[in-house]
């Protein structure tokens, strides 16, 4: 796929999730159990003991309703590793434009963590193909349509703090797809191996942005 076939997609999914564990042998039980629920975009952090391993795996696995992405990615090395292991799009929590780069000379996109408005600005300057804003949390989903104002180009994405009670919101203020972390990702549900409920809740979560989507006319 090119880069904007991945960032459609990714709009598409509605939903990223952000896969940050301290066990990396919980990750295979946790993918399924969130395709089961509808969550097709999966970004896997480098935090997870073996991340690199773990998205060669993925990715010799998946099929093509699934993206694959790497996240917490700040270094040029982690970059190559990543797409070498099947990476279809990297994700930074900070503005580093050597990453950008390299993600294009590979035909993927990147998303790039940002704050401020003139970061997220400066970040779409640079080549990001979707600016995350982060931490969400801190500034609610009406920041989303406030930026939009000013800069409508933009597309932008939330991470930190997004759960059910908020993730339309997010889709009405003007999101192009959510990043959602720990909400999603129970650990008290992994911790019991609850694959079952861990899947109803990705359908709620994916049921909740269907629904803003239609609203909006989507």
């Amino acid at each position: 796929m090119s880069r904007e076939e991945i960032v459609t997609k990714a709009e598409q999914a509605g939903i990223v999730a952000v896969i940050r564990l301290h066990d990396g042998q919980s990750v295979l039980p946790v993918v399924d159990a969130l395709l089961a629920g509808g969550v097709f975009a999966l970004e896997v952090t480098m935090t997870v003991p073996n991340a690199i391993e773990l998205i060669q795996m993925l990715s010799q696995r998946k099929d093509d309703r699934i993206l694959l992405g790497a996240g917490t990615v700040v270094d040029l090395e982690t970059a190559r590793n990543v797409i070498d292991s099947g990476a279809d799009f990297i994700v930074s929590p900070v503005l580093i434009p050597e990453l950008i780069r390299f993600a294009h000379e590979h035909e993927k996109p990147a998303f790039i963590g940002a704050f401020s408005p003139t970061e997220i600005f400066q970040a779409w300057q640079q080549g990001a193909d979707v600016v995350k804003v982060f931490p969400a949390s801190r500034l609610g989903a009406k920041y989303f349509k406030d930026i939009h104002g000013p800069l409508p180009q933009i597309k932008l994405t939330p991470t930190g703090g997004v759960n059910l009670e908020n993730a339309q919101e997010f889709i009405r203020n003007g999101a192009s797809f959510l990043g959602v972390g720990t909400s999603l990702l129970d650990k008290k549900l992994i911790a019991d191996g609850d694959w079952q409920a861990l899947t109803e809740r990705a359908a709620k979560f994916k049921q909740a942005v269907e629904q803003a989507h239609k609203e909006l006319g989507g």
